[in-house]
């Protein structure tokens, strides 16, 4: 375990490291930074992460860049319509004694990347709510602990529905952030052209290890946060609820289901991590605020009519601010 004469001294390191993995990551990934910063956030708070973006945005290559310069087993799933639990989960299979022995599946993993995970019936999807929330899987009647860290980082196409099977609100529950990948400026996709078509190697160093990211996910926990911090992560989750004590007008006029308790875990966890990594020692409303999005946009649903009036959901997550 890492060696650090205080908690104070813990934090410092992991803002180091933070920026250090920036660095790397950026040898591959132009552009992106807040997307970047989101990934490891999550991670960091022992999180799973929906990436949404149209193809072409690098989601596949961040991943698999995230897992060379963390030092960790990384395992893609490409998900189809006739992709099987057992084709995720692992399945019993019969030795050549007769005996039944395990035989794990890709699940088994440090970070897992579910490429477009819509793509695959729910009874597949369903596969990955135990090992999301609970880190193991049952086959059989018998429960198989999966490796620590454990992390998934899901990718999702947003423009083509057809052929999908839009993820339920218990598994969007289970991802602590949706994030969005946005098309890059002009000068980043000069530089993204450049770097990819001219056979040039780039040679990523590791940065971290799966102890010192387990560590660091307890001393996330450990960051003291105000009471006025906390209670007002938990009154922005209460805000989104329709008809609540604390729900202001435009919430009761254009939202159908506000975010729950887990909205209110994460939005703690993730100001405390943000204020660490950007050097400091406890959250304030500004960390709450950063992350927000990331957390409440795939757990509050609009109604008809929010969709017919073309408001968004992020002009009415800032509008609780």
């Amino acid at each position: 375990m890492p060696d650090y004469k205080d908690e104070v001294e813990a934090v410092d390191a992991l803002a180091d490291y933070y920026q250090k993995l920036k660095k790397e990551i950026g040898k591959v990934i132009v552009g992106q930074e807040d997307v970047v910063e989101a990934v490891l956030i999550s991670m960091f708070c022992n999180g799973h992460s929906l990436l949404v973006g149209v193809p072409g945005l690098a989601k596949t290559l961040l991943v698999n860049t995230i897992s060379r310069v963390l030092d960790l087993d990384f395992k893609r799933i490409q998900f189809t319509p006739d992709l099987m639990p057992t084709d995720i989960t692992g399945a019993e299979m019969m030795d050549e004694h007769r005996n039944f022995t395990f035989a794990k599946g890709p699940l088994f993993t440090n970070i897992l990347l579910a490429d477009e995970i819509n793509r695959t019936p729910p009874k597949t999807q369903a596969a990955l709510l135990e090992a999301m929330q609970e880190r193991s899987v049952t086959v059989a009647g018998h429960r198989h602990v999966l490796p620590k860290p454990f992390l998934v980082l899901a990718t999702q196409n947003p423009i083509e529905q057809e052929g999908t099977y839009p993820l339920p609100e218990a598994q969007l529950d289970r991802f602590m952030f949706n994030i969005f990948l946005d098309y890059p400026t002009y000068e980043q996709e000069v530089n993204i052209v450049k770097s990819t078509t001219s056979g040039t190697n780039v040679e990523l160093n590791s940065v971290m290890t799966g102890e010192q990211i387990m560590y660091f996910q307890q001393l996330i926990r450990k960051i003291p946060i105000a009471d006025n911090v906390l209670e007002y992560a938990v009154k922005l989750t209460n805000k989104t609820r329709p008809n609540s004590a604390l729900s202001p007008a435009n919430i009761n006029n254009y939202i159908s289901w506000g975010a729950g308790p887990r909205a209110s875990q994460f939005l703690v966890l993730g100001a405390k991590c943000h204020a660490a990594i950007k050097g400091k020692y406890s959250p304030d409303i500004d960390d709450v605020q950063a992350i927000a999005n990331y957390i409440l946009r795939h757990r509050v649903v609009r109604n008809y009519k929010a969709e017919a009036e073309g408001i968004s959901l992020e002009s009415i997550i800032k509008s609780l601010f």
